[in-house]
């Protein structure tokens, strides 16, 4: 069970927040003059919707199992946040496939990924069962810490701005992270309660971080070969190397590094990121302030 310690003095009770975006102005290449930086960071859109809807299903099938109120609480909170993330980048998919980009075929494939592959089992045994929830809540918990990164990423990315990176997108993706760095440790904390072994949760991190990788670099792929005004054009390394050098994506190395921490022993997501910064945002986004008035 994670200790107060953990936790951290900069705690915050999570709540869904009912965000609302207008898409009807957004251009294709929503980052001026750079497709490449805009797709890359567009496979966020295909991902999240499914596979944030399926952290809603194994949350919500391990909430009767938790015997701890405040993590209960504190999962609850992750349930409605999540939910509400599928949701708002679904708007930004419909918009693309209005205008050309069918990004439907791709995201037939996760929706096999996540309901098939990862979905539930026919298990008679009970015990059995628990052992394939748990470990979905360790497979989140390493696809957590990859999120939080990006989070805290999104939220220090200033080179977006200078490049005069569209605002509502920006609003979006800035409270996206922020809200995933507000709820980073809950799936560590959840599979922790559960069952906490070591090798178990470094086992899924390996399978997972790769995984999720080659799920990106898929997605950048096929944005780029779908969308009508790049005439199947496709992605290549030197255009990750100069949008990162320029600050508009994230690194190679520099999301390399990031999969590090995960494997100490004595890793906790609270040591990594800034709640004061997501909290910070989250009071002036002007999706969030609407919101909560």
């Amino acid at each position: 069970m994670p200790s107060d310690e953990l936790r951290g003095p900069d705690e915050v009770a999570l709540h869904a927040r009912d965000v609302r975006f207008d898409w009807s102005e957004l251009p294709m290449h929503w980052v001026p003059g750079e497709p490449f930086a805009t797709h890359l960071i567009n496979v966020l859109h295909l991902l999240l919707p499914e596979g944030e809807e399926w952290f809603v299903r194994v949350f919500g099938q391990a909430v009767p199992l938790i015997k701890d109120d405040k993590l209960r609480e504190d999962v609850l909170g992750f349930i409605g946040q999540e939910a509400m993330h599928a949701k708002s980048h679904q708007g930004v998919l419909d918009h693309f496939d209005a205008h050309g980009l069918d990004t439907r075929p791709y995201v037939r494939q996760l929706e096999h990924l996540f309901g098939r592959v990862l979905g539930d089992r026919d298990e008679p045994d009970e015990r059995r069962r628990e052992e394939w929830l748990v470990e979905r809540v360790a497979l989140v918990a390493g696809v957590e810490h990859i999120t939080a990164f990006l989070g805290q990423w999104i939220l220090d990315a200033k080179a977006l701005d200078a490049a005069g990176a569209d605002p509502t997108m920006l609003d979006l993706l800035r409270w996206h992270g922020s809200e995933e760095v507000e709820h980073r440790s809950v799936a560590f904390d959840l599979y922790q309660h559960l069952d906490g072994r070591y090798l178990r949760r470094i086992r899924l991190f390996a399978v997972a971080a790769p995984f999720f990788l080659w799920l990106w670099i898929r997605g950048v792929k096929y944005l780029m070969a779908s969308d009508p005004s790049l005439r199947g054009a496709k992605p290549r390394w030197r255009d990750l190397r100069r949008s990162a050098r320029r600050g508009l994506v994230p690194g190679f190395w520099q999301v390399l590094r990031l999969l590090a921490p995960y494997f100490r022993r004595g890793y906790h997501p609270s040591h990594h990121g800034s709640t004061e910064q997501a909290v910070a945002y989250l009071a002036s986004s002007p999706a969030a302030r609407a919101a909560e008035q």
